[in-house]
Formats: structure tokens, sequence, C-alpha cells
């Protein structure tokens, strides 16, 4: 892989790329292997095989951690002729960021996590910190898929660092804080380069040299022409018709007008931080020595930081939209179930600007449609907010979607619970405290009924007494607690995050399928007096467990797993096993008490994530 990345004959395409990773070059092991990975991408396919091939092979040789991590980051150094280290207050950062959710994740005898975990780890971290989901790191891959291979280009810079992380940490048992700081860290300068590239042919299309400083206007046009390409990636074709054409812009791309304003925004906020801050500018590295900052003027490097900050904050500015999007369902939602009946969701995407228009199919691909309730079809939600189709950006490494309000929920437990597992009477008290915030007026401590906390607790009686953190039955139970707020959780692989434009089928409902739906509104209307539980809404629960690792199946042994379980017990496994195959599952409900229309909870076999 070295000798690729300095090989003659790619040092020309490759000497901007090598000048960025000086950087961040004296990285730990893990994050200088995976920006080093991003080096694949300008290398021959034949020389990008060989040299991955090579690299692996080595990295499974005897050499201890640290000395590899000295050998390879020395070797790095001296290929790239730059030196210095991580900027050691930046990893403690990621490290104070990653500790709440940390504690909570399963480990192993060395109290280290295995690659599952830090798989999930780091899609969390990203997608609480910035609304980011990294392509590789869905948590919606099928159950034991451990390779990474489906997701073509997009997927080989994560299918790299997994390989090379396993490599080197199979031997050791596990990942510690650290190594995911530090691959964090690494997947932070990875979209860094990734920007950077886009900002090279934007330069590169306005006919601008990189090299050159430019004005404060030109700085605007190149970042609102950034912003155009960031959001569109590879579509070329529709970049220059909408470049070309302003009007057809601003009636394709949503709110455009705010977009480029938003762009505008980063140049002016740097020029008054120039101005007003200089020695922090500097500090930033986005001021150059002897400038005059009553003449502003911006290098690439500064263009650069300014695309970097519009990807970290976009989500932020970009979450008006979804809150409008979201309030708009939650007015159709009528018994807070979460869920709006899909002859609702049509009727109002017929007179709506540009939303709520995807195709049934879409939406069930998505696993956003629940068609479990005698309501007929209704759309959840939460998954619906965080679905693919809403994502705003969606590029080949990564995307950038609506802010998952269920995040602050799950960090405020985290931080109470600090374990893996906790009892059901742990889980209520912490919960019971917590509020939805969907608006000002709605703001109240759930309401956990009977049912509920009975679910809770069967829950953990397959668990010893205790609630996994970070399992499937647990999600499911909060998405019941908050339906508006926390996705439902699909049992893994059922559900893809295909972006429109990879969708194989019709993703746009026509209007024929749109007016057939909406003219069944009335019907799918019920009461408003009529109660959750005669609704049957809890009608999608699934009694299927899922883990994130399988440290916690040491020492847990489910009800079915005694030595005595009854003969019957197993011919219900078989049974179970069955409906899980989708040969013929059914849901049945418990009957009596408080518990109404409430899915019992059948005891169920768990995998692992």
């Amino acid at each position: 892989l070295l000798e690729g990345v300095t090989h003659p004959s790619t040092r020309d395409r490759t000497s901007r790329f090598n000048h960025r990773l000086c950087v961040m070059m004296q990285l730990s092991y893990t994050a200088i292997a995976a920006i080093a990975a991003t080096a694949l991408l300008v290398l021959p396919p034949q020389a990008t095989a060989s040299s991955a091939v090579a690299s692996r092979g080595s990295m499974r040789g005897g050499l201890s951690a640290q000395a590899l991590d000295r050998e390879l980051g020395e070797a790095m150094a001296e290929a790239l002729g730059c030196g210095g280290r991580v900027d050691a207050e930046k990893l403690r950062a990621i490290e104070r960021r990653l500790e709440p959710m940390w504690r909570t994740l399963p480990k192993n005898a060395g109290g280290n996590i295995d690659r599952r975990s830090l798989r999930y780890l780091v899609h969390r971290h990203f997608n609480r910190a910035s609304a980011i989901h990294i392509r590789g790191f869905e948590p919606s891959r099928p159950a034991h898929d451990d390779a990474w291979g489906n997701d073509i280009l997009s997927a080989q810079v994560p299918a790299f660092v997994e390989s090379v992380l396993e490599s080197r940490h199979r031997a050791e048992s596990g990942f510690s804080l650290g190594d995911a700081a530090h691959m964090v860290a690494a997947l932070e300068q990875l979209i860094f380069d990734v920007e950077g590239s886009i900002l090279e042919k934007v330069y590169k299309k306005h006919r601008v040299r990189t090299e050159a400083p430019v004005s404060r206007e030109l700085a605007e046009t190149l970042l609102e022409s950034y912003v155009l390409h960031w959001m569109l990636d590879s579509d070329v074709e529709s970049v220059d018709l909408l470049s070309s054409n302003q009007t057809l812009l601003e009636a394709s791309i949503p709110h455009w007008g705010q977009l480029a304003s938003f762009a505008h925004g980063q140049v002016r906020a740097l020029d008054h931080q120039r101005r007003n801050a200089p020695a922090s500018t500097a500090a930033r590295g986005s001021a150059r020595a002897g400038q005059n900052a009553l003449s502003p003027q911006f290098s690439f490097e500064d263009a650069h930081s300014m695309a970097g900050d519009i990807t970290t904050t976009f989500a932020s500015f970009w979450e008006s939209e979804c809150t409008v999007m979201k309030m708009q369902l939650v007015e159709m939602d009528t018994h807070r179930t979460g869920r709006v009946p899909l002859s609702k969701f049509y009727g109002t995407g017929l007179d709506a600007d540009w939303r709520f228009g995807e195709s049934e199919e879409y939406l069930r691909e998505l696993g956003a449609l629940d068609e479990t309730s005698w309501r007929g079809k209704q759309v959840i939600i939460p998954n619906y907010i965080q679905a693919a189709s809403n994502c705003i950006v969606s590029g080949e490494h990564y995307r950038v979607c609506c802010v998952n309000d269920c995040e602050v929920l799950l960090d405020e437990i985290e931080r109470k619970v600090a374990a893996p597992t906790a009892r059901p009477e742990t889980i209520l008290a912490v919960v019971g405290n917590l509020s939805s915030h969907i608006s000002v007026d709605d703001d109240a401590p759930p309401h956990i009924d009977e049912a509920l906390r009975s679910q809770l607790a069967q829950i953990s009686e397959a668990h010893s007494g205790e609630v996994p953190i970070h399992g499937r039955l647990f999600a499911q139970w909060l998405h019941y607690v908050f339906p508006r707020e926390c996705p439902f959780p699909h049992k893994s692989g059922s559900t893809s995050v295909s972006a429109p434009h990879e969708f194989g089928g019709e993703y746009i409902a026509s209007n024929v399928e749109m007016r057939r739906y909406a003219a069944e509104a009335n019907a799918s209307e019920v009461p408003a007096a009529m109660g959750k539980e005669e609704l049957q809404w809890m009608s999608q629960w699934s009694p299927e467990e899922e883990l994130v690792t399988d440290h916690l199946a040491h020492g847990l042994r489910a009800p079915w797993e005694r030595s005595s379980v009854a003969v019957g017990a197993g011919i219900f496994l078989v049974a179970t096993a069955l409906g899980a195959l989708g040969m013929g599952g059914r849901k049945t409900f418990a009957k009596g008490g408080g518990s109404g229309l409430l899915p019992s909870y059948e005891r169920q076999k768990e995998h692992f994530v």
C-alpha cells in the first residue's frame, strides 16, 4: 500500500491528497490505516488490489501493536515527507463524547468491545453529532453479515478499515475506547478529504487555481457551487444543467435560496472572525501569516475548512425543514400512535409542494410502512423522518439526514444507566422522567401504562432479570413509549437504506395511486375517543431479540435454555423458528386483565446483529 502511494506514476495525482494527509500523519495505526485507504481511490485497480493484499498480509505478522503503530507511522511520514502528531486533546474530546455510550456497551474479559459493537458505536456517534450516516456502518445490515462487500466504491473505505482493524485486534481481543476514538478521527479526516476533492472540481469548473487566493464575493460563489455539487454528488449532468439555469435550480431544489445564503454565511462568518479574533482564527488555520484582515482574501484551505463546517452543521441548518415535515405528520396522528394512515399521508402529499410522495413499495423497503393494523397501511413517523428518502445529501461515502430525536433520549438513558444491562425498575425510573420535546406544548413525561411495564418485565425475564440496553427488544419497547421520536427497530436485513436514485423500483407514487388511497381517508378515520388498546396499536410488536454483540449471551440463559424446559416448549421453538423464516408467523394477544390487546411476549430465540 505504501509503495502504491509513493510510486512515481501516481505521485502527481496524489500530491494534494498527500498534503492533506500530513495533517493527521501521526494518528495511531487505526487512523493511519483508515486514511491510507482513501488513497486506494486514486490508484490503478491493479495496484490497489495487489497493495491491499500485501498490506493485509503484513499486518497479520508477529509485530506487537505498539511496534506496528510506530513502524507504520514512520513509514507513512517518510513516504509523504511530513510529520507531527495528532492533537491529543482532540482524541480526548472524542473519547469524552463516546464515553457515555461506551459504558453501556457489553465488553469482553479484557474490557474491550467487538467489531460489531465498534461499528454500532461509530454509526451512533456520527448520527448523534451531525446526523451523518456513514455508508457501510448502517445497523440495518443482515444479522451475522460481517462482510462489508456490497456497497461498491462507497463501502471500500469502511471495508478496508474494518479488515485492518480486525487483523490487528483479533489477537488483542477487541477494541478499546482509544481505538474507537482513533477510528472516528480517521473517518472525520476521510470525510474532510472527500469534501476537498469535490471542492477541487468546483475550482476547476470556475477556472480558479487552487493556489490563488480569492475575494469574498468569489469565495461565496465557489461555496454556493460547492453546495450544489455536494448535494448532487456524482450526477454531473444535473449539476451542469442546474448551474446554467437559475430558475430551474430554484424550482428543482427546495429552498435553494436559503441553501445559498447558508453557504454565503460561512464566508461572512470566517471574515468576521478574522477581523475580530485574528489570534483564534490563526490557531484554527484559517488565517495566514502576514495577512491583512482588512483586505479579505480566501485560500483554498480556507474554502476547504468552510466546506467542512458545512458538513458538520448542515443537519442543524436543515432541521427546520425536518421539523416542519414532522409536525405535519404529527397533526395527522390523532391517537398518538406514531403512525399515519397511508390514505392521509398521500392526501397531504397531493397538496404538498414536494413531501409525502414516496411509493408504497419504496416506503416498505425503507421500513417506514406498518402493514399489521386492522386500520390498514400506516406510515411510521420516526422511521419515515429517518428514511434515506429524506436525507438531503446522499453521497458515495455518507449521507446527511434529519436529526434523530431518539438520540437525545438514548443519551440520557445511557448516562443514567451507565451499564450494558439494567433491571426493569431502573429503566422505568429513568425513562419515566424523560420528555419527548416534540414541541413546547408537548413535553410531558411519557405515560407508561401497565401493559408497557409488563412487556418490559417479560423482556428482562428472557435475560435473567436484566434488560440489554442495546437490544432490539428494548429499542422496540422505547419506540412504543416514544412512538413519535424513536424508530421502530425492524429485524436486521429486512429493510434497506437505498436513496431514491438507488432504489430499483418506482420510488415516486403516481397521482393515480395517491388519489386512490386519499379517497379512502374517511374510511380509515376512527373515533377520537377510541383508546390505543382498542386500536391494537402495538400490532407490529415482534418477539425476536437481536443483540449488538454476543458478550451478553455469556452467562445469560433464556428460559427455554434451562434443563427444566418441557418437551412442549421444544415444539413451540420449532414453530417460532418457522415463523421467523416467514412460514406462517401469527400475532397473538394477551386476553383479560390490563393488557387489553397488547401482543403477548412469547419466548424468543435471540441472534446478534
